[in-house]
């Protein structure tokens, strides 16, 4: 028995061009991995059947988890005869933004490949993981950072001359935002979708290589958070309250609601916690870095 850590991420720029026939939207993002992470456990089975339990009672323990989608993926896909026991602690929140249930399936594909000994290459576990989710491939590369093109699929990890660690405020609303629906949102209102942003992800990349704050400020860009702070005001009220406690690097993650705030230190993140986990008892509250 082994068991693998699912990080999640959050998207420090996400550019949405625009929507391609196949019914994804073509984005330009940059990805960073961070500490707050799931658990997935291995073990195996002789009678060849998938067994997943997971802590948090309101996933589905069938086809409906990622998790269990995988493994039934990979193992119809190679012919494999063996079983695994998967257990999944959860700890990143459901539906956050934050790739969650991308990251679990993830390190479902590479725990299987070593528990079953298919010796599986990256790109292979890639073409499978895109099939899953769009973010699946970002978890499959051990990186920090990368840019992702395409529908998010297609992965270019930042190549870095030294270790970047950025610390992060993370807040969590106990609310249940609709991807499908922001997307949906996006594409009506033609308004946003001209909107573009100041400096692109090919200087946001420039910006975390040189552990610039000041070039990382003006680069954070999320094209979905008008929509989703016009459908869900609760995100704007989180990013006014980061702003009063005087952070200036704020920025919602994927569709949301996850917002972030960049701070200079891991003591003035634990800080600003402190405060509002005392103020705001509805949110979830975390503190997290690079990984």
């Amino acid at each position: 028995m082994f068991s693998l850590k699912a990080y999640a991420k959050v998207n420090l720029h996400l550019f949405v061009r625009s929507k391609r026939k196949d019914g994804f939207h073509s984005l330009d993002t940059l990805f960073e991995r961070i500490s707050l992470a799931d658990t997935v456990s291995f073990s195996s089975r002789k009678d060849g059947r998938i067994v997943f339990t997971c802590t948090d009672s309101r996933l589905p323990v069938d086809q409906g988890n990622l998790v269990v989608r995988s493994a039934t993926l990979l193992k119809e896909r190679f012919k494999v005869k063996q079983g695994a026991t998967l257990r999944l602690s959860k700890r990143v929140p459901l539906g956050s933004g934050m790739g969650g249930g991308s990251s679990d399936a993830a390190a479902t594909l590479m725990g299987l490949n070593r528990l079953w000994k298919l010796g599986l290459s990256r790109h292979q576990l890639c073409l499978l993981g895109a099939r899953i989710g769009s973010d699946v491939p970002f978890f499959l590369y051990n990186c920090s950072f990368a840019r992702g093109t395409g529908r998010g699929e297609r992965i270019a990890p930042l190549a870095l001359k030294r270790r970047i660690c950025l610390w992060h405020i993370i807040i969590v609303p106990r609310i249940n935002v609709s991807t499908p629906l922001i997307y949906r949102e996006w594409d009506k209102q033609g308004a946003f979708r001209l909107t573009k942003p100041g400096f692109d992800a090919t200087i946001m990349c420039l910006a975390v290589k040189k552990n610039d704050l000041a070039g990382i400020e003006q680069c954070l860009f999320n094209s979905l958070e008008p929509v989703t702070r016009n459908l869900y005001p609760e995100v704007g009220r989180i990013r006014e309250k980061l702003c009063g406690l005087g952070l200036k690097l704020i920025l919602m993650s994927g569709s949301g609601p996850a917002v972030f705030g960049l701070t200079r230190s891991k003591k003035e993140a634990v800080a600003v916690r402190k405060q509002l986990m005392l103020e705001e008892k509805a949110w979830c509250v975390f503190v997290a870095r690079t990984v």
